[in-house]
Formats: structure tokens, sequence, C-alpha cells
């Protein structure tokens, strides 16, 4: 199914203008859901919304946004209001800087999109795709969307430009505040841990060689609870230490390089990790004994 843009805007480049369209460039899927029933007949539960003064069910059709500007003080507004809050959204995103790839620090990624070109928008597109390949840097813009103003990264990828959301420094916590405490290490410590890292290293990280292994194990036990089987609890996995142990480091780096598995080994073993069968409904056929077999939904 072709890509569908989420907006069509304009990148400022000095005062050069590239119009481009705005796509998701990932896709969120949902942990595996279970829903609130009637303990008595076994039926899905209603959310409801309930008026806190009246203690009445208060339908869609009767509520309206507002803002709290004092406590249980609010001011309302309309839609026709809140749709022209949103339309002054400006439609383009201003370059304000140029920097190395690696200025600025993971941590302040939060979503990502592509950026394809709009009409007449191949040649600078392009332009500027080249540009900061050549140089090997990002730009730093801002960008006004949806009644909030975010900075953002622009970046060159494989196939195009990428526009990356950046958090501010307050919505980023500060890991000083956690008090990490500085232990010395021995040489000795540290030479096997590298040699630990070094045996365990690959080129990159391939995405598609790894599954969500705790997903399928929910889903077998999910099957098996279908089948009529009873749901076992995984035990602890051998040789696993928890906080309270106290472990010998020197002998715990030995033993693991005598006996880790290479990170490569994860293409193989995501390979053959494979989802739990899936069920077709079947229509049981009328019997005293046997029940109709139940089957869960397609993941």
């Amino acid at each position: 199914m072709a890509a569908r843009s989420i907006a069509s805007l304009s990148i400022s480049f000095g005062l050069v203008s590239i119009p481009v369209k705005v796509f998701s460039a990932t896709e969120s899927k949902a942990a595996i859901g279970f829903n609130l029933l009637h303990k008595g007949c076994g039926s899905r539960l209603r959310q409801q919304y309930i008026c806190q003064r009246e203690g009445v069910v208060v339908e869609r059709a009767d509520m309206v946004k507002g803002y709290e500007f004092e406590k249980d003080k609010y001011v309302i507004f309309e839609p026709d209001e809140l749709k022209a809050l949103e339309e002054a959204t400006q439609h383009t995103i201003d370059i304000i800087a140029f920097m190395p790839l690696a200025a600025i620090d993971p941590i302040y990624y939060d979503k990502a999109y592509y950026l394809g070109p709009d009409k007449r928008g191949g040649k600078p597109y392009s332009l500027l795709s080249e540009a900061l390949r050549a140089t090997g840097k990002c730009a730093l813009a801002k960008w006004n969307w949806k009644g909030k103003q975010y900075m953002v990264q622009i970046r060159v990828g494989d196939d195009g430009l990428i526009l990356q959301q950046l958090l501010y420094a307050d919505e980023v916590r500060s890991m000083a505040d956690l008090h990490v405490e500085t232990v010395d290490v021995s040489k000795a410590e540290l030479s096997l841990a590298e040699q630990l890292i070094e045996q365990n290293s690959v080129a990159g990280y391939e995405p598609s060689e790894y599954t969500d292994e705790e997903k399928q194990r929910i889903l077998a036990q999910i099957d098996k609870k279908i089948a009529g089987q009873d749901i076992t609890v995984a035990s602890e996995t051998p040789g696993a230490a928890t906080g309270a142990e106290v472990i010998d480091l020197m002998d715990a780096l030995r033993k693991s390089i005598g006996s880790t598995k290479a990170a490569p080994a994860a293409k193989s073993a995501a390979k053959e990790t494979k989802a739990p069968a899936r069920r077709s409904a079947k229509r049981a056929e009328p019997a005293p004994v046997a029940p109709a077999k139940k089957t869960r939904k397609q993941a």
C-alpha cells in the first residue's frame, strides 16, 4: 500500500524553500491486550464518563473542552476555536544551524518522520541531501506542529531526508539524580571485559534479525489456555544473578568468555523463533461432552 503523507510543509534553507511531504517513519505495535469483563457473565465492560458534580453519565455529544487556569476554574473552547488554534500552525521547518551528526545525544531523540519531495521540490531536496551527506552534518531546525514548537534534527538517510523530533532539556531527566557510585576496577578485570566485548561484537544493528520473543511466549501461553491447558510459570534462568548476590567478578568474566555465545548467533536464533500456530476457528459438532473449540484473534 502506498505511503500516505500526514502534512505538506516547506523547509526554509537560507533563501531556498524546499516543498516536502511528511510521512510517519515508525509504526507502533500495541502490546498484547486483555479486555476487562464482567466476572459474573463474561461480557465486555464499557467505559463511561461520569460528571463529578452531578454523578450522571455524560454522552460525547454533551462534552466540551476547557483549560484549567485556576483550581477547578476552566475557560471553555468551542470546536471552531480549537480548529482556529490548530490552523495557526506554521507550515514551515526553519533551519537555524548545522552541526556534526554526533553533536546531538540520542537520548534527546523522540519520534521520527520521513521527508519526501513535494511538487517542484525535487532539485532543492536533492541538493540539501547531497550537501548534508558530503559535509557529514545534520540540520537543527524549528517546527511548529499541532500547538507545540519542536526542535528537530534533519539528517540524510540511505534513501532521503529524515526529520527527528527532539526533546527539550526539561523533558529529559538528569542521570546525576541517580548518584551513581564510581568504583575502581583493576586492569585485569578491564582486560577481560574488553575481551568479552570484542568476542560479542558485530558490525551493526540489523532489526530484521530480531523478534519480540516475549510476545511470542505470551501468545503461546494464550494458545495453551484456549486449548484448555493450564498456563505454566517459567522458571528462572539458570545461573541468573540477583542484585543481592555477591559474585566473583573475575571468575564470572572468565566463565563468560569461555561459554558465551557470540552476538551474531542472535540471527540464527531469531530465525528459529517462530510464532505459535494460529488456530483457525472450527465449529464443533454438537456433543454432550465436547464444547466448541475457541480461537484467539490473529496477532
